[in-house]
């Protein structure tokens, strides 16, 4: 199902048939300020699964990010951060960035790496923020790429391909217009020293 949703004024009806496919465990693809993004519930392991299958990736190799409403939304599954990457969080968010932070034991196991930490976005998408808050969770997610054997996998900016490539295997796709094809900027705060480790959408300065 592709279901239209505009940006500048998010019909909240549409909004909440979004945010009922994903409590029920279904994988929907949306926009974000970067790339189009699967998503789906923490609560539902098979959503996640069948996410890594699609970008070709076991559970173990996927990367996921979460998605929140805001960095008070975030600051619940993420250890207590210092002075320092509070204050840079707060000057970014919302925006196209990525932060590496150590994970509380809100986080499931599922979806931690070997060193115990989650990627945090706080997405500057009025369509994107509007499903996070009906859906009353942060929503994992992983950007959407085709995988071509020739040549290295590509985002996908077109709602409509996005669709022809993956409706049948995802719920739904959110038409929120053509997409960005820079992916957010992603900062490890996890270590002792903040770094940053993609330079992309979001410019930046520690």
């Amino acid at each position: 199902m592709l279901l239209k949703i505009y940006e500048n004024n998010p019909n909240y009806q549409d909004v909440n048939k979004v945010a009922d496919v994903i409590n029920e465990g279904g994988i929907v693809i949306i926009p974000t300020d970067t790339l189009y993004a699967f998503v789906c519930s923490m609560e539902f392991k098979k959503s996640v699964e069948t996410i890594a299958r699609l970008k070709g990736f076991s559970l173990k190799q996927a990367k996921y990010s979460m998605l929140c409403m805001s960095l008070a939304q975030a600051s619940e599954y993420v250890r207590p951060m210092d002075r320092d990457t509070f204050a840079l969080l707060k000057r970014c968010l919302p925006g196209p960035y990525t932060f590496i932070m150590d994970a509380s034991n809100e986080v499931p196991r599922n979806y931690l790496n070997s060193n115990k930490t989650i990627g945090i976005r706080v997405p500057a998408n009025p369509i994107c923020k509007a499903i996070i808050e009906a859906v009353g969770k942060p929503l994992i997610s992983t950007s959407v790429r085709t995988l071509d054997k020739e040549r290295e996998s590509e985002y996908v900016t077109d709602p409509e391909l996005i669709h022809e490539l993956f409706g049948k295997h995802v719920e739904m796709v959110v038409d929120g217009g053509i997409g960005e094809d820079v992916p957010s900027t992603v900062v490890d705060c996890s270590g002792d020293r903040m770094e940053v480790v993609r330079e992309g959408k979001g410019e930046i300065e520690i």
